[in-house]
């Protein structure tokens, strides 16, 4: 209607306007046409002044309306014109792109489908804006969606495409019509572009090469009843038997308010369930989940929302991520000062899990000068294990994946024992927890050290200074950042573990911290009698390990208080679950990774490695290789390559044919000596990201448009689509000129313009 209206006042409609060049057509002649009218305009100021019985506004208004006449003539006489180029009929081509992927089934056309709007107008032979286009211009079509191909007469769309690749499809049309007359590039989609690769790689080529791209977007912006898992994370590894705390973020339309049940599946068979209240409308919600992973090896979990009736996308209701739960024991070195009863249930603790070992070095006598200091070892593997004591060498010390540091002084250790324990977090990559005690922390002397700078808090010791007493007793809680730590879960819920927290007895600590570093997190806090508040427990990372500080003396009353049922499992529950964090993500001497952990058939993946020797110093000098077993036992081996730009990084690609899971383990050789190895899976599918957010993008069009100097359109208004591509001024083409001077907008302002000057002479009593 607007467009109408425009070309009814402007003579043309508002797509000339854009694409023409605005000139005055006026002959010499002209020049003394203006002195006349000048010569009029003087005569008119003259005569206006002998108008008697009335004031100067009458003379302003009536002279501005006689000169705005006077103006729109000289306008006329001037000859206004649009110069423009216009493409010569069937001596130029232009490429349409038609969307063949997933998500042109989404049916948001008035209950049709976006494919149905592409067959009809693009893909039929007798389709209306083909036939349109093949009027004027030599027309070849192309369908994409992971790839791009030429559409043969005959051919269909299926919209079955499992990826949509929009600037590689550009690339593919940019190339086959490379050196003909092009006047632009059609694309129909809904813009849902599901590629890794940048986009304004393309963009920048068709920009050079000056080539138009006029985008037709099919869909909605806002679908009107859907339910979408938009994200989860949750870890690439977990260490078989792990307690799991995962965000899932829901998003949805037309349900608001309503609950459904968010359900968790580990290959088919229900691990969690819990029911939620969809947000707002267009508003996205964070579910916090728990759940255990019992079973090892390369495991598939599934969360989901069951679909509900008149759903317009339903496959996005459910996310499926690949975990290696790894079934293996860790080692952790638990080194204590001293006998006490935090050792001992410690040590209870972990012995129920079978997939992480504390190994205890109790000292039991100090070093004298004529005798070592004596140990009592506990869970080592061998009679020659720590028989010195605590490790001198860092092959020794590096064998382990976490150390636990209780009630010691810095001053038991040689400075080199000293390096070695913040090389071991730092360089290693290892966990380090540092526990409260009175030879602890800076009552311990632990200020100053290499240790010190690895610890996620200050060594001060201004509070203890302060407390007067040699021990302060104190409540714990979860602190803001810990309340969705998996560390601090007690119960199935934030409020059912907050609860349990209320209800666990103070304990003690001699190491009253207050203070944390920069980038430290507080996972839990206290308060002492005197209302001071206490870090209980900090975390922080330092180089490729973390470091973490629990000054408490005697966690072990959260098992012996008298307040504490006899089956109570809080004590036991904590330990497992912080140690299994101290020792998360630990690497080994060899690592492994695929980039994604997921891919079609045929879809090249890469692998990266990092391998280190057995001080973990990077080895950039090593033959490693990847070893890919198939879903039906298919083996081969990829050579990888030091990629330079890191020490110790190796890298290869590999592209699977079979879909399923695949394992890649790599293996790495120095001077015929094993380094190591290492395995992790990757799954071969077809792509589901079609299914999510698959809403018409019209800001990515749009900015495809305008950027290559073409025109965007909306599929319920592609009336003007074959005449923009006709005046785009490219390929061969004519120059049009158009004039403007005999517009219906010009007539109707002399029009105006003297008829105001009639009225107001006559309600002036001038007539």
């Amino acid at each position: 209607m607007i467009d109408a209206i425009f070309q009814f006042l402007f003579k043309y409609q508002p797509l000339v306007y854009e694409q023409g060049d605005f000139v005055w057509g006026s002959s010499r002649w002209m020049s003394a046409s203006v002195l006349v009218a000048t010569g009029i305009a003087a005569y008119a100021l003259f005569t206006y002044r002998g108008v008697l019985g009335h004031g100067p506004r009458d003379r302003v208004v009536l002279i501005g309306l006689r000169l705005a006449v006077l103006a729109v003539l000289a306008v006329c006489l001037f000859r206004p014109m649009l110069i423009l180029k216009v493409a010569v009929p069937q001596q130029n081509f232009v490429g349409v792109l038609l969307d063949d992927s997933r998500s042109m089934q989404v049916s948001d056309l008035e209950g049709l489908p976006r494919g149905s709007y592409v067959r009809d107008n693009f893909a039929a032979a007798d389709g209306l804006l083909l036939t349109q286009l093949s009027e004027k211009f030599v027309v070849r079509t192309y369908r994409f969606s992971s790839t791009a191909q030429r559409l043969e007469p005959g051919d269909g769309l299926s919209f079955t495409g499992t990826g949509t690749r929009l600037g590689d499809a550009l690339g593919r049309a940019r190339d086959e019509l490379a050196g003909l007359p092009l006047s632009g590039l059609i694309v129909v989609t809904d813009g849902a572009d599901t590629s890794e690769a940048a986009f304004d790689v393309s963009l920048a080529s068709l920009k050079a090469e000056s080539i138009p791209v006029f985008p037709v977007g099919v869909g909605e912006e806002r679908l009107v009843r859907d339910i979408q898992v938009s994200r989860v994370e949750t870890p690439r590894t977990a260490l078989k038997g792990t307690s799991l705390v995962v965000d899932v973020v829901v998003t949805q339309t037309g349900f608001a308010g309503e609950k459904f049940p968010l359900v968790v599946e580990s290959e088919g068979r229900v691990v969690d369930t819990q029911d939620i209240t969809m947000p707002p409308d267009g508003e996205a919600a964070t579910i916090r989940v728990r759940f255990k992973v019992d079973d090892g090896g390369p495991r598939r979990f599934k969360f989901r929302i069951p679909e509900q009736p008149g759903e317009q996308v339903l496959p996005n209701n459910a996310r499926e991520n690949l975990i290696d739960v790894l079934d293996r024991r860790v080692k952790l070195l638990y080194l204590e000062g001293e006998p006490r009863f935090e050792a001992k249930f410690i040590k209870q603790a972990l012995e129920q899990d079978p997939n992480v070992q504390v190994v205890l070095l109790q000292r039991t006598a100090a070093a004298t000068p004529s005798a070592p200091p004596k140990f009592l070892r506990l869970g080592i593997d061998t009679p020659d294990e720590l028989i010195e004591g605590f490790p001198l060498t860092e092959e020794e010390l590096f064998t382990y994946s976490g150390l636990i540091l209780g009630s010691v002084e810095a001053s038991a250790f040689t400075a080199e024992q000293l390096r070695m324990i913040a090389e071991f977090v730092g360089r290693r990559g290892g966990g380090l927890l540092t526990l409260g005690g009175r030879r602890s922390f800076a009552e311990g002397g632990w200020g100053g050290t290499p240790v010190a700078e690895a610890l996620p808090v200050t060594l001060d010791g201004s509070a203890n200074a302060k407390a007067g007493d040699y021990f302060s007793e104190i409540s714990v809680l979860p602190a803001r950042a810990g309340q969705a730590h998996p560390v601090v879960q007690l119960a199935a819920t934030d409020a059912a573990s907050l609860e349990a927290w209320r209800k666990l007895p103070p304990v003690t600590s001699v190491n009253l911290i207050q203070s944390v570093k920069p980038g430290a997190s507080t996972l839990l806090s206290g308060e002492d009698a005197n209302g001071v508040d206490l870090v209980v427990l900090a975390a922080q990372r330092y180089g490729r390990g973390k470091a973490l500080a629990f000054p408490v003396q005697d966690s072990w009353l959260w098992r012996m208080h008298a307040s504490m049922p006899v089956t109570d499992s809080t004590h036991h529950d904590f330990w497992q679950r912080l140690l299994r964090w101290v020792v998360d993500g630990v690497p080994g001497r060899v690592e492994v990774a695929t980039a994604p952990d997921r891919v079609e058939p045929r879809e090249p993946v890469t692998m990266t490695a990092l391998v280190t020797d057995k001080k973990y110093q990077d080895v950039s000098d090593a033959r490693v290789t990847a070893i890919v077993r198939s879903p039906t036992g298919v083996v081969t081996e990829v050579p990888m390559s030091w990629t330079v730009r890191r020490d110790g990084e190796y890298q290869a690609t590999f592209a699977p044919e079979e879909e399923g899971a695949y394992q890649v383990r790599v293996t790495a050789t120095r001077d015929g000596e094993s380094l190591g190895s290492s395995i992790t899976h990757l799954r071969a599918a077809p792509s589901d990201r079609e299914y999510f957010d698959p809403v018409l993008r019209t800001s990515l069009l749009r900015r495809l448009a305008d950027e290559t100097g073409g025109k965007y359109f909306q599929a319920a208004d592609t009336s003007k689509l074959a005449e923009a591509l006709s005046l785009s001024g490219r390929g061969v083409t004519v120059v049009e000129e158009k004039d403007l001077w005999d517009m219906p907008a010009l007539f109707l302002l002399l029009i105006v313009f003297a008829g105001g000057e009639w009225v107001y002479r006559r309600a002036r009593g001038l007539a």
